[in-house]
């Protein structure tokens, strides 16, 4: 159907664009159509949703754009690839091809670190986010506890990219980034950090990720981890032990069956009061220790 003016309803192009996505076996069509369309549009998903509801027509340039990005998204193109964006938390992070998108469900992974990080018994507490990739973990720190100081470590050229470019449109004063390998990063803190976070490769390398999105978008050193996933993991086990000071947090994220084998390398390291909480699927997502 058309407008009186001949152009097509948006309500039109939406439901288009989602049985177009839903074929491609997206899990959230309906979600993915409107997200487009608020991109192409310049509006929110809620202003896209409103104009539907009113019945507004989409000018045919829109469109003709809108049909060339659901036709991408239909080739498993993760979204926020598309829209150069992704939410985390309050933030928006951009994204793209060499980066690790971040997910909703490390931000229970960075709600840890930042009450750990709140809770410090210092006015100016320190936080290191190890592999950070865009950056999520570390500019949630450093935003939602202006008072800590926050340090950053990516050795991605493809991923500091993108790292750089978030920490520049965020702008916190207290975030600090360096090119910089995980094993080797900011020995002058050393003993000196309240909290010590990271999201790491912990994919098991015969592993297949389900999603074309993550199988075929994200990067590998992102995702891949070892034989068992650990490799990174007892890495950064004794990078905490030299970074954190007595009575410090780690913090790290880790696959829903991974729990039980990180807290038995934390513990063996020296590491004390392991636990392993959930997100909010209720799966198993991070473990969490503190420094003798």
């Amino acid at each position: 159907m058309a407008s009186p003016d001949d152009s097509p309803f948006l309500s039109d192009s939406l439901a288009r664009a989602t049985a177009r996505l839903a074929a491609a076996g997206i899990a959230d069509p309906a979600v993915d159509a409107e997200l487009l369309a608020a991109f192409v549009l310049r509006v929110g998903r809620g202003g896209v949703q409103a104009a539907a509801f009113r019945g507004d027509a989409i000018a045919a340039a829109d469109q003709r754009r809108l049909e060339e990005l659901v036709a991408r998204r239909a080739t498993r193109e993760p979204l926020q690839h598309i829209t150069g964006s992704a939410p985390f938390r309050h933030l928006e992070l951009r994204v793209g091809p060499g980066v690790f998108v971040p997910r909703p469900e490390t931000e229970i992974v960075a709600q840890l670190a930042i009450d750990a990080l709140r809770g410090a018994a210092s006015p100016s507490p320190i936080a290191v986010d190890l592999g950070t990739g865009s950056g999520a973990i570390a500019l949630a720190m450093a935003t939602e506890v202006p008072h800590a100081r926050v340090f950053a470590a990516e050795n991605s050229v493809d991923a500091y990219v993108w790292t750089k470019e978030n920490f520049a449109q965020v702008g916190a004063d207290n975030a600090t980034l360096a090119f910089i390998d995980l094993a080797h990063a900011f020995p002058e803190l050393d003993g000196t950090v309240s909290v010590v976070a990271s999201n790491p490769p912990y994919v098991p390398d015969a592993a297949i990720p389900r999603d074309p999105e993550v199988r075929f978008f994200d990067p590998p050193a992102a995702l891949y981890g070892g034989e068992d996933g650990l490799d990174v993991v007892r890495v950064l086990s004794r990078v905490g032990l030299r970074l954190a000071h007595p009575g410090g947090t780690i913090v790290i994220e880790h696959g829903e069956w991974q729990g039980e084998a990180i807290r038995g390398i934390l513990a063996a390291d020296g590491w004390r009061a392991t636990a392993t909480h959930p997100d909010l699927t209720m799966r198993d997502r991070a473990t969490t220790a503190l420094r003798p």
